[in-house]
């Protein structure tokens, strides 16, 4: 059992029997005398991918969900499933497009730094690295003499991923992107 002022981000918890993960915390201190610290956590459901945003006493006791963390690598595509590796026994998972809902775009080949969240030996969800280093397929030539703090420019990664890159970048060159809010982060 874990105490609502011990949550942190990536935790996964059961709420309503289900398992969700956590994503924000988000901590409320009343003014008035008495009162308890709140802590406002937006949860995201592991099977269905919906958020809930409950509102949590500090001293609110909740079920640490059973679940278990196995470090996986990006294999494959086979038409709508995705393939996954356990970097330690190599077995493999597959879930779904929609399972991976806003994740492909930074899925390539290869891709380690995976974290699969699974129940019972199956995978629910996966969390992917803090960043991933993508090249550019395609964007207009850059201008000569543009500067880091200037103007930006789209350009499209091979995941179909579309971000706005500084004028100076190429076609070809490497960039990092993050995973969370999927902006340009710098060259790789």
């Amino acid at each position: 059992m874990l105490k609502a002022s011990d949550l942190k981000k990536g935790l996964v918890v059961e709420v309503n029997g289900m398992a969700h993960s956590v994503k924000q915390i988000e901590v409320r201190n009343p003014t008035s005398r008495g009162a308890s610290t709140l802590y406002k956590v937006r949860l995201n459901n592991l099977k269905t991918g919906q958020k809930l945003d409950e509102t949590f006493k500090g001293d609110e006791m909740l079920k640490e969900a059973d679940c278990v963390r196995a470090k996986v690598q990006y294999s494959y595509v086979d038409g709508n499933n995705y393939i996954f590796m356990n970097q330690d026994d190599y077995s493999q998972y597959t879930l779904s497009a929609e399972d991976l809902e806003g994740k492909i775009e930074y899925l390539t080949e290869g891709l380690e730094g995976i974290v699969a969240l699974l129940i019972d030996d199956m995978p629910l969800a996966i969390e992917l690295p803090s960043s991933v280093i993508l090249e550019i397929v395609e964007t207009p030539p850059g201008i000569k003499g543009a500067t880091a703090s200037g103007r930006t420019k789209t350009a499209r990664l091979p995941t179909g991923l579309e971000v706005q890159v500084p004028e100076y970048l190429e076609t070809g060159e490497l960039i990092k992107i993050n995973t969370e809010t999927g902006k340009f982060m710098s060259r790789a």
